[in-house]
């Protein structure tokens, strides 16, 4: 497996490398960082999903029931992806600031950062991938400051169904339309179309377990099917933006002005929260998502 280029994290004292780090992602619009997870920290978030998909957490919306006598590995191969785990899972919840996610947050946004999404995807072998997307489509930040932690669980390789990205694509600060799909090599149901990027311009993210991927909201990326023989391509994906933006996710909000709706489900990870005095909600539901029924990052 041909890793990509990677970073390990600065110290807070070295400046210059926390500069450079910052300007490579704002040229690419993503940015890896190596061996940010020890191998005991990804052992116990492998044995969590197994945990989450038995239902040993908390029900799940379209979740399934599971007999004693199925193995871990029975049970999780049924899954494609859970969005919401942190709302069940005391660790999932502990990774939204992970110290490694925070070091790196805190550079590429700001002081102030909330998270407002967790999505658990597990890609066992035979999954589908997602379609070229952006984040930005399906989660609106009013500054452009949304941004994805791709938390490795597994190596992710070409072969198991790696993230794929377009560098530079969100340097534009478009969104691309979208139109709905049809291909089975993909669960989302929408894909974005007319950018002026080809298929052959991407670039395959391939990392080791215990890698974490940081990717602009703007950022074309999608992933291919897993083609392994066996096993899982499992990730731990959280959406982060500025808490001192407003986050207008009106799906949750219906009969709310875009301009000044704020979704408050919400969980601090940096910093202060501008809009504390508003509280927070209890919105959204941990789910499972049918595989080939669509979703992205909604």
């Amino acid at each position: 497996m041909t890793l990509s280029h990677t970073t390990t994290l600065p110290r807070a004292a070295d400046a210059s490398m926390a500069t450079s780090l910052v300007d490579d992602y704002r040229e690419k619009g993503y940015l890896v960082v190596a061996d940010a997870l020890t191998s005991e920290e990804i052992g116990q978030l492998r044995a969590e999903t197994a945990r989450i998909c038995r239902g040993a957490r908390g029900s799940l919306r379209n979740g399934l029931t599971h007999s004693p006598q199925e193995s871990d590995e029975e049970v999780i191969r049924q899954y494609l992806c859970i969005h919401f785990p942190h709302k069940i899972s005391p660790l999932m919840r502990a990774q939204l600031a992970h110290p490694a996610i925070v070091r790196v947050l805190t550079q590429i946004i700001g002081p102030d950062v909330k998270c407002m999404q967790s999505m658990l995807f597990i890609k066992s072998a035979g999954k589908p991938g997602q379609a070229w997307h952006q984040d930005e489509d399906f989660i609106p930040t009013r500054d452009r400051s949304l941004t994805g932690a791709w938390l490795a669980l597994d190596d992710a390789s070409v072969e198991n169904g790696c993230l794929w990205v377009l560098p530079g694509s969100h340097q534009h600060g478009v969104l691309w339309p979208l139109e709905q799909q049809d291909d089975p090599r993909f669960d989302c149901t929408d894909e974005s179309q007319g950018f002026p990027w080809r298929d052959g311009d991407a670039v395959p993210v391939e990392v080791r377990a215990g890698s974490i991927v940081f990717f602009n909201g703007y950022l074309l990326h999608r992933s291919l099917p897993n083609r392994a023989r066996s096993g899982h391509r499992r990730a731990l994906v959280n959406h982060y933006m500025s808490a001192q933006s407003l986050l207008p996710w009106t799906q949750f909000a219906e009969g709310t002005y875009a301009a000044t709706a704020d979704y408050r489900d919400i969980v601090m990870v940096a910093g202060e929260d501008p809009y504390a005095w508003k509280g927070t909600t209890d919105v959204a539901r941990p789910s499972v998502r049918p595989s080939g029924e669509g979703g992205c990052a909604r």
